[in-house]
């Protein structure tokens, strides 16, 4: 993103924006490879006509708004408070020869948002989001959409085909553009949306289900395994029961009593309410513990495990309540770390990631067989960011929350 700017010639003034409410762009064009293409016609690289010399239509008779190369975005000038984002009108995205345009259909709303729009742990501000404000101003990271351009590069995609993924490589410590009209990706981060689901619950699916497909590898899961997902209820542990029951494991579920019929629905072979069961305490044990929000310590957890079996840590910090303002839970991950050479039940953790080329297939293979069903909880709308950020933070989602665009 370049820069907000303003519409050129006011409108009808959306409340909410603060300057003229934006149209459908299909009549506009993005910058592709510092050259234009029109979005009236989306393709490859190629048309070089001047912006100057298009999208200056009519919103409707009599006139109007004079389009520009923008677009409506939510907006993040500064850290803190959801309550900071903006809807703004902004330029369009520039997209490089190995990127593809994508009009955004849906995205959803996960921790890693909530991280880099408060900035916290500060930590992270050091790993790529920006010291002191953010470097890149429209959050988001997990999209779905239709391919409106493709850079000169791309021979996967076509224009018009319906994709999904994540925005932004390696791990997700800074915003990635997905909260807007329209976004640029790298090619290699997209799959095609299978159809047989929508773009809502496609958007719902990259982030979390990448990290519970990582860490089950991680775990060592193998076929006949009895796993346990605590905090099965989630967004990242409701794909991780579907994940380990497709992979032919017996699953064990432990959210709060209110999700319970949900985990059963996706498959769990049993369900456990941590308000009134410990886990740790009880004679069952485990092949595998994935543990999402890291409420017991490992010293408690291992109590849980068969001689041979893992425990996965996926650090859930509780939106900073549970864990410290400066490191959040790296120090904790870190210690796991340091003593998984002498303890056979922590697995290596290996902080390189699979590539999203590689394992987008998979998902969209789960997908597609019906092995793997989104879980969308509510949906909100571009200028009801925050609210959707608010209501990830009381837990009580089942499953995901998506941004409908």
């Amino acid at each position: 993103m370049q820069g907000v700017v303003e519409s050129p010639v006011p409108a009808e003034v959306d409340p909410v924006v603060g300057v003229s409410a934006a149209a459908p762009l299909r009549g506009c064009g993005a910058v592709v490879g510092g050259e234009v293409v029109p979005g009236g016609e989306p393709g490859h690289v190629g048309d070089r006509t001047p912006s100057s010399e298009r999208c200056l239509q009519s919103s409707g008779p009599g006139g109007g708004r004079a389009y520009g190369p923008t677009m409506r975005a939510v907006v993040q000038n500064s850290y803190g408070s959801a309550d900071l984002l903006q809807v703004r009108d902004v330029d369009m995205p520039v997209v490089g020869d190995d990127e593809v345009l994508v009009r955004v259909r849906a995205a959803s709303v996960h921790p890693d948002v909530w991280h880099v729009v408060s900035g916290r742990p500060y930590v992270l501000r050091l790993m790529g989001s920006g010291v002191r404000r953010p470097k890149h101003r429209v959050p988001g990271t997990d999209v779905a959409g239709q391919v409106e351009a493709i850079g000169r590069n791309v021979t996967s995609f076509q224009p018009e085909d319906e994709v999904f993924g994540e925005t932004v490589t390696g791990y997700q410590w800074h915003n990635g553009g997905a909260y807007a009209e329209y976004v640029s990706v790298p090619s290699d981060a997209l799959a095609r949306k299978p159809g047989n689901i929508t773009f809502e619950q496609a958007a719902a699916v990259p982030t979390s289900g990448l990290i519970a497909l990582h860490n089950l590898r991680q775990g060592r899961l193998q076929p006949g395994h009895h796993v346990l997902v605590n905090g099965a209820g989630g967004g990242v542990g409701a794909f991780a029961v579907q994940l380990a029951k497709a992979q032919g494991a017996t699953v064990t579920g432990v959210d709060a009593g209110s999700k319970l019929d949900m985990i059963r629905s996706l498959g769990a072979d049993h369900v456990i309410d941590y308000a009134k069961q410990d886990f740790t305490r009880a004679d069952a044990r485990y092949d595998l513990i994935f543990d999402v929000p890291g409420n017991r310590p490992f010293r408690e957890c291992r109590r849980a495990l068969t001689p041979d079996g893992s425990y996965v840590l996926i650090g859930h910090d509780g939106f900073g309540d549970a864990a410290g303002l400066w490191l959040g839970s790296m120090p904790r991950v870190l210690g796991l770390v340091a003593t998984s050479p002498f303890r056979r039940q922590l697995p290596a953790i290996n902080f390189r990631l699979p590539t999203k080329k590689d394992s987008m297939p998979v998902l969209t293979r789960y997908l597609e067989a019906g092995e793997l069903t989104p879980i969308v909880d509510k949906t909100f709308s571009l200028n009801d960011v925050p609210k959707a950020l608010r209501y990830l933070q009381t837990g009580q989602a089942l499953g995901k929350i998506v941004i409908s665009i």
